[in-house]
């Protein structure tokens, strides 16, 4: 076949195809009587196989070796092609990442997409410090740089640079707010745990009350402190988790301050004393030590039965835990 009928019946450019010869990869291996270059049924075949291989993402010179080495593996050539489309699919999601960054910030004008673009590219910078620097420089006057800021922060893995991100948050007020709540429900628990870090270090009772609707969440950490949050809003169906944090040991110190505000100053006492003590039917010598140190918090005659009742608890941690509390409250109740 000559050059025009292999180039019409394949679909390939005779540019394609003499650019093929050059390199030496399909040659037209037969001539015809008149001395025209004729390529055989064999070249059409390898012809074929260099278009194959092109489409799973060969380039020409790799191509050539493989088909100049008959014992090339397959194997570590299809390895090579994962690792590359691996890298060109992180390329590309960090592109992606970067022009929903720019697109979230409703740029008005280039200058606004040259500016977020450049505190991106110093937020996304190698060097922790060149991170940390260039967030402690930020006034919090630009409401365009909410969104990259909340993404670094939900990025950040460095402790140093993650503080810097989250008063440069808290500078902006609550304009990253929807960033963070959303960032709640990721699927990446990092960013889970970094959206609660930085809706707490944001701290206004925006951000509180953000953080307070996941108390339900099926993450341990989010309900933890979402349910922190929650309480400290003076909600009172927040006491159940609380109670349940003291008895379980975790945050179980802000747990109690917590219940003592909703006791105090929300009118939660009664509630908070019967939960502790159905928390404490069954519960575990030192889930009851800590319990039994929570009830300092709460005011009212409830309370004070619970304690009466665990100082003569069999444990004597709990006992005497509960003695010295009925000492300090006196005869208040």
């Amino acid at each position: 076949m000559l050059i025009g009928e292999v180039s019409e019946q394949s679909g390939i450019s005779t540019r394609m195809l003499r650019h093929y010869d050059r390199l030496g990869l399909v040659s037209p291996s037969e001539r015809t009587p008149g001395g025209y270059r004729e390529y055989s049924e064999q070249d059409v075949r390898r012809l074929f196989h260099v278009e194959g291989l092109r489409s799973l993402g060969l380039s020409l010179n790799e191509i050539a070796d493989v088909l100049a080495d008959l014992s090339f593996g397959p194997a570590s050539m299809v390895d090579r092609l994962i690792a590359r489309t691996r890298d060109r699919l992180a390329r590309e999601r960090e592109l992606l990442r970067r022009l929903d960054r720019v697109r979230a910030s409703d740029p008005a004008a280039w200058s606004d997409v040259l500016r977020i673009i450049g505190l991106m590219r110093g937020l996304d910078a190698d060097d922790p410090s060149a991170r940390q620097r260039l967030a402690l420089s930020l006034t919090g006057e630009e409401d365009r740089d909410a969104v990259p800021l909340a993404e670094a922060a939900l990025d950040e893995a460095d402790p140093h640079v993650a503080g810097a991100l989250h008063w440069a948050l808290a500078r902006l007020g609550d304009r990253a707010l929807p960033v963070l709540a959303e960032a709640l429900d990721s699927p990446i628990a990092e960013r889970r745990h970094r959206a609660v870090a930085a809706l707490e270090k944001v701290g206004s009772p925006q951000a509180a009350a953000a953080l307070a609707e996941a108390f339900r969440h099926p993450d341990p950490l989010v309900s933890r402190r979402a349910a922190l949050a929650r309480g400290a809003l003076g909600r009172a169906d927040a006491v159940p988790a609380l109670v349940a944090l003291v008895a379980g040991g975790r945050d179980d110190v802000e747990a109690a301050d917590v219940l003592g505000v909703l006791a105090r100053r929300h009118g939660c006492a009664d509630e908070i004393a019967r939960t502790i003590a159905d928390e404490l039917a069954g519960a575990a010598d030192t889930a009851r030590r800590r319990l039994a140190a929570a009830l300092a918090e709460i005011p009212g005659p409830r309370a004070r039965a619970a304690l009466t009742a665990l100082a003569d608890d069999p444990d004597r941690g709990v006992a005497l835990t509960a003695s010295s509390v009925l000492k300090v409250r006196g005869s208040d109740d």
